[in-house]
C-alpha cells in the first residue's frame, strides 16, 4: 500500500509537472529548451525517487553490507514481507510481472535471471553485474502484489 502511494505521488508530481509544460506558450525561436526551472524540478523528482528506492532497500534490509552478511552466513538471501488481504496471484502471473519489471530496469537482464514462484514464495537464481543488483532485484520482487517472501539465490559475476 505505502509502495502505490509512493508511486501515486511521484506520478501526480511527473503528471502535473508535464501539464504545466504542455500549458506553457511555444518558446520565440524553435532551438530553445525549457527553462531551468523546469529542469530543475525533474531532476528533484528524479532524486526524490531514487532516495525513495534506496530507503525502501534500507529498511528491507537489502544494502551491500546486508547482502554481503546474508551471504557469508547462508549463502543466500531471504526476505519475507506480509501478505495483503485477499491478494493471491496465480505463480505464473507473479513470475511474469517480476520479469517485466527486470525487463524495463537497465542494470538487471529479465533473461539472466530465473524466477521461479510457488504461493507467494519466489525464489531467484541466476548472476547479477554488482551486489547492489542483488537488492534491486529483490527489492523489485518484493514489491510485487502476492509476492509474501524472496529467496535469493543470486551470485555476482566475477570480473575480469
Amino acid at each position: 500500500m505505502k509502495n502505490a502511494l509512493l508511486f501515486l505521488l511521484i506520478g501526480a508530481v511527473i503528471g502535473a509537472l508535464s501539464y504545466h509544460i504542455y500549458l506553457k506558450p511555444a518558446p520565440a525561436s524553435p532551438g530553445t529548451t525549457p527553462t531551468a526551472s523546469v529542469i530543475e524540478r525533474t531532476q528533484e523528482v528524479a532524486t526524490e525517487a531514487k532516495d525513495a528506492a534506496a530507503a525502501q532497500l534500507a529498511d528491507w534490509n537489502l544494502t551491500p553490507a546486508d547482502i554481503r552478511r546474508d551471504l557469508a552466513a547462508a549463502g543466500k538471501v531471504v526476505r519475507t514481507k506480509a501478505r495483503a488481504a485477499g491478494e493471491t496471484l496465480s505463480d505464473a502471473r507473479i513470475v511474469a510481472v517480476i520479469k517485466g519489471k527486470y525487463a524495463i530496469d537497465s542494470d538487471l537482464s529479465a533473461l539472466a535471471l530465473n524466477i521461479d514462484s510457488t504461493a507467494g514464495h519466489v525464489a531467484l537464481h541466476g548472476q547479477v553485474d554488482a551486489i547492489e543488483h542483488v537488492g534491486q532485484a529483490i527489492r523489485l520482487a518484493l514489491e510485487t502484489d502476492g509476492v509474501t517472501e524472496v529467496e535469493s539465490q543470486l551470485t555476482v559475476a566475477a570480473r575480469p
